[in-house]
């Protein structure tokens, strides 16, 4: 009898797997989230084994909302948030509300590709922004808008991942957020700001969220516990204008189901009225922060000259540039045969780009493992340039 998979997470004998952008599994909250369960059945075990508000329970609503002000000095009204089923859920529900098939999404290059298809999969047609290191050139957005509606094509939306985005780790700069906000109020142009990655800074803080620039517009913001709790929790939220919160509230799944996740939902609000969430979201922070480290110090060391990257401030990957003429994808299969992995970049662009890049996690690996990699990394580099050590 074959042995289904336990998790999406798959390791590969031998080999040095800098491709997965996962949590290394000794760091998830199983103690806390245990405690937060215990509480949960103890105290509203009925509540939270019933169906579920389509907006999400009461007092995670409250609890998030209490969070943010706390951290960002804003607290969102009410009415502007909802709980999702993380922001993939998330993603293909606001392409139910904002767009329709044949409908162009402006996304940043690179960018999440994961969420690139989730857009193909809604019928939409992507076009590429580009950037730099201080992220999307919101300028060439709206540019880019014009000449679309122009043709008389509809821009159903711009993606954009502001802080520490994957796979580069660069974030939109402080100006950028507030011309791309003044853009999208003068435009009518909605914006989805996926924040997976704000908290898990290791140097300063990320700008403000640009959802905070112009609250109630057209922007939405995605957050998630995937990556500051556990990514199986599949547990989101979501600010957005009212009037799309009650147009998401007002769906048919949710009508007939229930908010999602609602059990769930109900143990991280017990783990946020516990406390236990910036604790551990501290610990997390410097555990990855020494991980990146390492990483950075492994590549200086082992990867040959031509190599070039910048450290993220935050989030989880390295973003490297190979010397001109090799192939990341052409390259994977010695990798691999050598004992290491990486994701190529031709993923995280729509078509035509990103040859020359390579995405590096820090996340899941030991420090010895990171070092390991970068190791055979770099003599995979080597042997394709025929330079010697």
């Amino acid at each position: 009898m074959k042995t289904l998979p336990n998790t999406q997470l798959f390791l590969r004998q031998g080999i040095v797997e800098l491709g997965w952008g996962h949590p290394d599994p000794a760091m998830l909250p199983v103690d806390d989230l245990a405690a937060a369960a215990a509480e949960t059945l103890a105290r509203h075990g009925r509540d939270a084994l019933a169906y579920g508000p389509a907006q999400g329970p009461g007092r995670l609503l409250e609890a998030i909302r209490a969070r943010l002000g706390r951290l960002e000095g804003v607290t969102p009204p009410a009415e502007q948030l909802m709980i999702t089923g993380g922001t993939s859920q998330a993603l293909d529900m606001l392409c139910g509300q904002l767009s329709r098939p044949g409908d162009v999404a402006l996304v940043e290059a690179p960018s999440y590709h994961l969420a690139l298809r989730i857009f193909r999969d809604r019928g939409l047609r992507l076009v590429s922004v580009p950037g730099d290191v201080q992220g999307m050139h919101v300028e060439t957005a709206a540019a880019l808008l014009h000449m679309l509606r122009s043709r008389g094509e509809r821009v159903a939306f711009v993606y954009i991942v502001a802080s520490f985005g994957n796979p580069t780790g660069a974030s939109l700069a402080p100006d950028r957020r507030y011309t791309l906000a003044v853009i999208a109020r003068r435009e009518g142009l909605p914006v989805i700001e996926d924040e997976a990655y704000g908290e898990l800074w290791y140097d300063a803080p990320p700008a403000p969220p640009i959802y905070n620039l112009m609250p109630g517009g057209p922007i939405t913001r995605l957050g998630s516990f995937a990556k500051v709790l556990a990514p199986g929790l599949r547990l989101g939220w979501m600010l957005a204008s009212p009037d799309l919160v009650r147009r998401c509230v007002g769906a048919g799944v949710l009508d007939s189901g229930g908010g999602v996740n609602h059990f769930t939902a109900h143990i991280v609000a017990s783990l946020l009225e516990q406390s236990r969430l910036d604790g551990h979201v501290e610990r997390a922070r410097a555990s990855w922060h020494s991980r990146r480290d390492t990483l950075l110090a492994a590549l200086a060391r082992f990867l040959p000259a031509g190599c070039t990257w910048s450290p993220p401030l935050g989030g989880y990957f390295v973003w490297v540039r190979l010397p001109a003429g090799l192939s990341a994808a052409a390259l994977l299969p010695a990798a691999e045969a050598a004992g290491v992995s990486y994701l190529s970049g031709e993923r995280f662009f729509i078509e035509g780009g990103g040859q020359h890049y390579l995405r590096l996690s820090f996340s899941l690996l030991s420090p010895e493992q990171l070092e390991e990699g970068a190791r055979r990394l770099g003599e995979v580099l080597r042997t394709a340039l025929g330079v010697r050590r």
